[in-house]
C-alpha cells in the first residue's frame, strides 16, 4: 500500500509518502510547503511532486491518506477521517486552535481533491483511552466533567512508537505485539513480569508519558496542549487562580490572556531570549541568568513527572528520550538523570555522549535502562492507516 501522511498545520503542510507491503516500510518521499494560504493548491503541487519524482502516476495510485488529528474529546482512536471527525476537530477548535481548524480544512480538501482516496484520522489522544479514571479525572464540579473538561493527553502517536520500539529492545516482543494491536483489539494481559517504560518526548512541545505493558497509565499533558511540562511558547502548567488574578492587576481581556499564554509563556517568556533551546543553552553557557533558570525550570518539571511516574508504575524499566530535543543533547539526557543511582537509574558517560541511536545509555550495572529513540510519529500513522483499512 502506498499511504501519504498529512501533517497540517495553520499555514503549513509536510508529507510523507511510505510504501507498506507486509513486512516492509519504506519512506519512498517527503516534502513540504510554508506559508500555505490554499490546502487544495498545496495537495495538487504534493500529488505533482509525487508523480515527478515517479513515486505515483495519478491519486489512484495512493491507497490511503492518514492524518496526525489532534483533539477530538470523545471522538478518538484510529478512524475514517468523514465529516464527524471534521464536526469534532471543529467543535475542540478552541482547546486546539493551531491544529484543530487546519486538520478539518485540510481533510475537507483531500477529500475533494482526491475522490475515491480512503482517509484515516488518527488522533493524538488515542494513545491514552485506557488511562484509569483516576489518573484523567480533575477535581472540577461535575457539570465541567460532563462537558469534557479531563485530562486527554497529547503525542500519542510519538509515545505509541515509543512504547512499541522500547519493548523491542528489551526483548519484550510479547508487549510489542500488544502495542501493534492496541486500536484494535486494546490492552492485553501478559505472562510475564510488567514492562514499565517512561516515555519523554522532548522538543518544540513536550510530554512525559508512563507505559506498563505498551498501554499508557498517565501522562503530563491535559486538557489541551497548553498543558504539562513548558513547551516553546506555551505556559505550561499554571495555577487556575492565575488568570482571574491577572485580568484584575493587568486589566487584560480574555483573549489577550489566552494569546500570552499560547504565544509569550513557555520557555521564552522564562528565557527572554528565544523559544529554541539550542539558544537558550548557547546564552545560558554565556552566563545568563534567565537563560539558565530557563533550562532548570524545563528540566525540574521533566523530573516532577518522571518521578511521579516511577511511583505510579513502582519501579522503572527503560527511560526513554524521544523528539528533538531529547534524542540530540546529552547535557539534558544528564541532567534530567543525575543523582538516582540509589533508585537504578544511571547514565554511562561515554555511552550518553556518543549519542548513538537507540543505543542503551545507561551504565552497565544499572538496573534501569535508558534509550534515545528517535521520533518517527509519521510511521506510527501509516501503520495505524494500513490496519485501519485493511481490519
Amino acid at each position: 500500500m502506498n499511504i501519504l501522511v498529512a501533517n497540517l498545520g495553520s499555514t503549513s503542510f509536510k508529507y510523507r509518502l511510505f510504501r507498506c507491503t507486509g513486512s516492509e516500510e519504506l519512506m519512498l518521499a517527503k516534502g513540504g510547503y510554508e506559508r500555505v494560504t490554499d490546502f487544495g493548491r498545496a495537495i495538487e503541487d504534493c500529488l505533482a511532486a509525487l508523480k515527478a519524482e515517479g513515486h505515483v502516476r495519478d491519486s489512484g495510485d495512493l491507497h490511503g491518506v492518514g492524518f496526525k488529528t489532534v483533539h477530538g474529546g470523545d471522538v478518538t482512536g484510529c478512524l475514517p477521517a468523514d465529516e464527524k471527525v471534521e464536526q469534532a476537530l471543529l467543535a475542540l477548535a478552541d482547546l486546539a486552535p493551531a491544529h484543530n481548524p487546519a486538520y478539518a480544512a485540510g481533510i475537507r480538501q483531500f477529500r475533494a481533491k482526491l475522490p475515491g482516496v480512503p482517509l484515516v484520522a488518527l488522533f493524538e489522544t488515542a494513545f491514552y483511552q485506557w488511562v484509569p479514571d483516576h489518573a484523567r479525572r480533575y477535581a472540577v464540579p461535575e457539570s465541567w466533567h460532563a462537558i469534557g473538561v479531563r485530562r486527554y493527553g497529547f503525542h500519542g502517536a510519538s509515545h505509541k512508537f515509543i512504547a512499541e520500539r522500547s519493548a523491542e529492545l528489551l526483548g519484550r516482543e510479547d508487549v510489542a505485539a500488544i502495542v501493534r494491536r492496541l486500536y484494535q483489539a486494546g490492552p492485553q494481559p501478559v505472562t510475564g513480569a510488567p514492562l514499565r517504560v517512561i516515555s519523554c518526548h522532548l522538543g518544540g512541545s513536550s510530554s512525559v508519558t508512563a507505559m506498563r505493558n505498551g498501554v499508557a497509565i498517565g501522562t503530563s499533558m491535559g486538557l489541551s496542549p497548553q498543558s504539562g511540562l513548558p513547551q516553546n511558547n506555551r505556559v505550561g502548567e499554571l495555577d487556575s487562580a492565575a488568570i482571574p488574578f491577572v485580568q484584575r492587576r493587568l486589566g487584560l481581556e480574555m483573549a489577550d490572556i489566552e494569546r500570552q499564554l499560547a504565544k509569550e509563556g513557555g520557555l521564552l517568556a522564562l528565557s527572554g531570549v528565544s523559544n529554541d533551546l539550542r539558544e537558550i543553552r548557547a546564552a545560558a553557557l554565556a552566563g545568563d541568568a534567565r537563560a539558565q533558570n530557563a533550562i532548570d525550570v524545563f528540566v525540574h518539571g521533566i523530573r516532577h513527572w518522571v518521578g511521579a511516574f516511577w511511583l505510579e508504575l513502582g519501579g522503572c524499566d527503560a527511560l526513554v528520550f524521544t523528539g528533538g530535543i531529547g534524542e540530540n543533547n546529552p547535557w539534558l539526557r544528564e541532567a534530567v538523570c543525575t543523582g538516582l543511582t540509589e533508585l537504578g537509574l544511571q547514565l554511562d558517560p561515554a555511552r550518553n555522549t556518543a549519542n548513538a541511536p537507540e543505543s542503551d545509555l545507561a551504565a552497565s550495572a544499572a538496573r534501569t535502562r535508558v534509550f534515545a529513540i528517535p521520533a518517527n510519529e509519521e510511521l506510527v500513522i501509516a501503520r495505524e492507516t494500513v490496519r485501519q483499512l485493511t481490519a
